[in-house]
């Protein structure tokens, strides 16, 4: 199993067979695990999904520790434990002053609305569906410039605002976007506060992805889609101050790096 972009591969042996994890061990990276079929695995306190050829994935957020415990339980009721070293990044700080007060803050009519469309994603990030459509080499989902990255925070009029947790590609509206994997939608909303018009696909395992601030929508709840289709169009809707495809990866709760699943060239 091979993914673009993933450049760190370690090879546990236990005493009936390997487990192999390929990914990266760092704070925003996702790793693609295989086990033996039957077998059990915990990171931390989490039960992961494992298929029945033996794939699982597991993330690590943005602030993630230094360390996590990854616990197997295998077919013959014995039981490995590993500990995971999660290497630390450092991310760039942008500071912005003198910004109107509706551009940092939202105004008190709205605030129902934000909360109501947060809670539907929240949900679509509780999914634990059995599809593997994480498999194989992710394609980049648009053209364009790379102008922001993971990681990245703003600081607005001496505020701190919530960090960046994607790719923006900046390109004209109008602009293609595909489905870098397949999955399924599970969300497809013409014009949410924030992210304008928007699409998550679920690619099984707890993973999913966000395509932001869209000007047109090319795909419906519910539809499934293939590697390469098209599903909607660049825009520069919501809180957004150009036209540019703001491109998310979630694994559950834990908003990961969608840069490690490109190749080097697909991330400038």
């Amino acid at each position: 199993m091979k993914f673009a972009g993933l450049i760190c591969l370690l090879l546990f042996s236990l005493s009936a067979k390997a487990i192999e994890l390929e990914g990266q061990f760092t704070q925003g990276g996702l790793v693609f695990g295989k086990v033996a079929p039957g077998t059990t695995v915990i990171l931390d306190e989490r039960v992961l999904q494992v298929s029945t050829l033996g794939d699982f994935i597991l993330g690590f957020g943005r602030d993630a520790p230094k360390s996590a415990t990854l616990q197997l339980q295998k077919p013959d009721g014995s039981v490995e434990k590993r500990q995971l070293k999660i290497s630390q990044r450092k991310y760039r700080i942008q500071r912005i002053d003198g910004l109107p007060k509706k551009m940092v803050t939202p105004p008190a009519a709205v605030l129902a609305r934000i909360r109501k469309e947060n809670a539907a994603i929240a949900r679509v990030r509780t999914l634990n569906s059995k599809a593997v459509h994480f498999r194989g080499t992710w394609l980049r989902p648009a053209p364009g410039k790379v102008t922001g990255v993971y990681g990245s925070q703003r600081v607005l009029n001496g505020k701190p605002r919530r960090p960046h947790f994607g790719i923006d590609f900046a390109a004209p509206v109008g602009t293609t976007v595909i489905a870098p994997a397949g999955g399924t939608v599970v969300l497809a909303h013409p014009d949410m506060y924030y992210t304008g018009g928007t699409i998550i696909l679920d690619h099984g395992h707890g993973l999913t992805s966000a395509f932001l601030h869209l000007s047109a929508l090319a795909v419906k709840n519910g539809d499934v889609v293939q590697r390469g289709q098209h599903i909607g169009a660049i825009g520069a809707t919501g809180r957004a101050t150009g036209p540019h495809l703001d491109w998310r990866i979630n694994w559950f709760d834990q908003r990961v790096d969608p840069a490690f699943l490109l190749s080097e060239q697909d991330r400038k």
